[in-house]
């Protein structure tokens, strides 16, 4: 299932195009469902839990032998990896910073994928989204960065950023590609006709 619907992916289509009518700005939106699919924490986390059942049954007044304990290690490994693969259980295992890393990397990666880095005049712009995360980025080529104080961009992402956590993606995208727009208008206005990367909204599911 996409994250956005036929019609929200119009909208945002039609957004970065009215922006890009009054600036010389490109503009290029990503919404990734997730930035990494996070296989190695949770299955240490899974490791080191099955590491304290010896230690747990020991509590026990059972008596067990060194193969029980063994094999109730495997279980408690096995259960536990598979039960940690639920994305909801996954993302709670994540440390926050380990998240934000990940996110960020990725966020980077699709700024040079999508040749951001190659426009005339070095002017294009980033907003990418990872909604497991809650995480939304703007990056800005030089052309645009050194005339936008970074504080500008943050206020837009932090809107942006309280409106996915209440779900409200498709929303928040078109508030702030509209909010991009008036900086870009401000401070890298229209002078050319320009048309070099598609406006469509790049998804990752």
């Amino acid at each position: 299932m996409s994250l956005l619907d036929q019609q929200q992916c119009a909208r945002v289509v039609d957004a970065i195009a009215d922006v890009e009518r009054h600036t010389d700005a490109e503009l290029v939106t990503v919404l990734a469902r997730r930035a990494d699919r996070y296989y190695f924490i949770p299955s240490l986390w899974a490791a080191l839990l099955a590491l304290l059942t010896p230690v747990l049954l020991g509590l026990t007044p059972f008596w067990l032998s060194a193969m029980d304990l063994l094999i109730a290690q495997w279980l408690v490994f096995v259960v536990l990896a598979t039960l940690f693969r639920i994305p909801a259980l996954t993302l709670w295992l994540i440390p926050p910073w380990v998240k934000h890393e990940r996110a960020a990397a990725m966020a980077r990666g699709q700024f040079i994928e999508n040749n951001l880095h190659h426009t005339t005049g070095a002017t294009g712009l980033l907003i990418f989204v990872s909604e497991a995360e809650h995480y939304v980025e703007i990056l800005a080529d030089r052309g645009i960065s050194e005339y936008v104080d970074d504080s500008e961009w943050q206020a837009i992402v932090d809107v942006f950023t309280a409106r996915i956590k209440r779900g409200e993606v498709g929303e928040g995208f078109i508030e702030c590609i509209e909010a991009c727009g008036a900086l870009l208008v401000k401070y890298v206005p229209a002078s050319r006709e320009k048309d070099e990367l598609p406006n469509h909204l790049v998804i990752l599911e």
